[in-house]
């Protein structure tokens, strides 16, 4: 049980019984639906929330008439136009027209109040009309057109009031205040409809599909961008979005999102990252273009991608001919090897043999790979090792001087090297590995410093130079064709060492063999020199 609007009392209260609303009627023609006659709503009486649809009654038109007789089913009035002068000087608002009925006036201005002459001061006056107002004093259980309970129209409550001695304004007629009350009430439901209008006007049914996990919801979103934003799906930028971040989106549209992995693949040999939305081996395949079909996976075809990704090896297949013993062998492999992928074409390997190519190197499509028979042996030769000169300065020896101290001694070594034979053709011999057997001495020199005096008293003014071309042409390293005789002044071994010099005197410096001619002249004068002693 509920109370009417603007504090008026209960439907019950009022007439003695509850109203309980029954069902809409099977058509909107008006005169079915909503018309005259008794209705499924026409039985509310005063209190009635549905007698706003009861306007469309038969009888004389009323305040509340502006949609027609047919209740909805025609075209609506001005809603400002519903207070026109009423035909029936028992109008819908008799209460407040029955005294001025004689005299209409002039038609009323539909955003004024109904004029009337002079009205008492305790009469108010017909408010403002609304559609709004319209709406709600349809729905109003007074209304003064609309059916009783007994099913009879206002013109009938009037005169059954009147007959019970009322003036027409029944005990469930609302005063202007309470209408007052109401119209502010009505406008709230005015802004609502038109909210809720707007409201389903941009709700969207979108159905979003995120890695494969569809969904359907209802959004506000104008674009791709705000409805993902809204449901907090983050894209990156190796992600996928269809159709694309900003694109209007219209309720019926599906936005699918598929979320990029990271996939370290090794495809044949070279190792790389790249980026899937697949969220399979097989369908990360495909959108690599890599063809799956006879090659190694290191996972299976319909392994999951999770978003960290994985590491994936594909040996794809190709094909590789292997030249083996005068024999051509052609295979399809995916073998990570060229020792791998000559073990598929059934050659075996010796201990020695080889191929053309690195056997732990990756076998690429179209390759041809010619195995290496090898046989050998080894053999060692013994070589010398030259020993080093080791020079010291001695200051008793004169400057250009050298003496040996200590002569040196060869080294020898072994050397072992293997003799090959590839496919029958003997190869250059290759070094294998080297021992040393005796160890080298290393010769000791001395080499004089001591400054080389120039001055022999008795002989320095004597003509060398002439002495010199006379025996050996001014040549200070030569010796004669026997090797006795050596240098400037053609000394023997014998001679030279006893004039304190070392080795032969062809070793030493032509100003050494000076200085020691010049001594043995003042030892012996020209004799040493018999043939070229005049030059002197």
């Amino acid at each position: 049980m509920s109370n009417t609007q603007g504090g008026a009392l209960s439907y019950e209260a009022q007439y003695g019984t509850s109203y309980e609303p029954q069902p809409y009627a099977t058509g909107h023609d008006g005169a079915a639906a909503y018309g005259a006659g008794p209705g499924p709503y026409e039985g509310s009486g005063p209190s009635s929330s549905y007698g706003g649809y009861d306007t469309g009654h038969q009888g004389a038109p009323g305040a509340y008439e502006t949609y027609g007789s047919g209740g909805y089913g025609t075209a609506v009035q001005d809603p400002y136009a519903t207070y026109p002068q009423s035909q029936d000087t028992q109008g819908a608002y008799e209460p407040y027209t029955t005294e001025y009925a004689a005299d209409p006036g002039p038609a009323p201005d539909p955003y004024d109040l109904i004029p009337a002459p002079s009205p008492a001061a305790d009469e108010p006056l017909l408010p403002r009309q609304h559609p709004v107002s319209a709406a709600l004093q349809a729905a109003r259980p007074d209304d003064p057109d609309g059916p009783d309970g007994d099913g009879r129209t206002g013109d009938g409550r009037r005169a059954a009031r009147r007959r019970k001695g009322g003036t027409g304004a029944g005990p469930g007629t609302e005063k202007p205040d309470t209408f007052r009350k109401l119209v502010p009430q009505a406008l709230v439901v005015a802004f609502l409809a038109g909210g809720t209008s707007a409201f389903v006007a941009n709700d969207k049914a979108i159905e979003l599909s995120v890695d494969g996990a569809p969904r359907t919801l209802h959004t506000f979103a104008d674009d791709v961008t705000e409805l993902l934003e809204k449901e907090g799906v983050h894209i990156g930028e190796h992600d996928l979005v269809a159709p694309g971040p900003g694109q209007t989106l219209a309720s019926g549209d599906e936005v699918v999102v598929r979320y990029g992995r990271p996939v370290v693949l090794t495809l044949d040999g070279e190792r790389r990252q790249v980026w899937t939305t697949a969220q399979t081996v097989d369908g990360a395949l495909k959108q690599f273009g890599v063809r799956a079909e006879g090659a190694y996976l290191s996972a299976s075809r319909s392994a999951a991608i999770g978003r960290r990704g994985l590491t994936l090896d594909v040996r794809t297949e190709r094909t590789l001919t292997v030249m083996a013993d005068g024999r051509e062998h052609t295979i399809r492999t995916n073998a990570a090897t060229v020792e791998e992928a000559v073990g598929e074409a059934g050659i075996s390997l010796g201990a020695e043999d080889t191929t053309s190519v690195p056997m732990d190197s990756f076998p690429r499509d179209g390759q041809t790979v010619t195995v290496m028979r090898i046989t050998g042996s080894k053999e060692i030769r013994e070589e010398a090792i030259d020993f080093k000169v080791v020079r010291k300065n001695d200051a008793s020896i004169f400057q250009g001087t050298e003496e040996v101290e200590r002569a040196g001694v060869k080294g020898s070594r072994k050397i072992t090297y293997v003799l090959r034979t590839v496919n029958g053709v003997k190869q250059k011999p290759k070094k294998f590995s080297e021992e040393i057997s005796r160890e080298p001495v290393d010769q000791v020199v001395r080499v004089g410093t001591k400054p080389m005096p120039t001055s022999v008293a008795g002989a320095d003014g004597l003509n060398w130079e002439g002495l010199a071309q006379c025996e050996s042409g001014g040549r200070a390293n030569i010796t004669d064709s026997t090797g006795t005789y050596g240098g400037l002044y053609q000394f023997d071994r014998q001679t030279w060492q006893s004039l304190g010099g070392s080795g032969a005197a062809h070793e030493a410096t032509a100003e050494e063999q000076t200085f020691r001619a010049k001594k043995l002249y003042v030892q012996r004068g020209a004799s040493p020199w018999p043939h070229c002693g005049r030059k002197l």
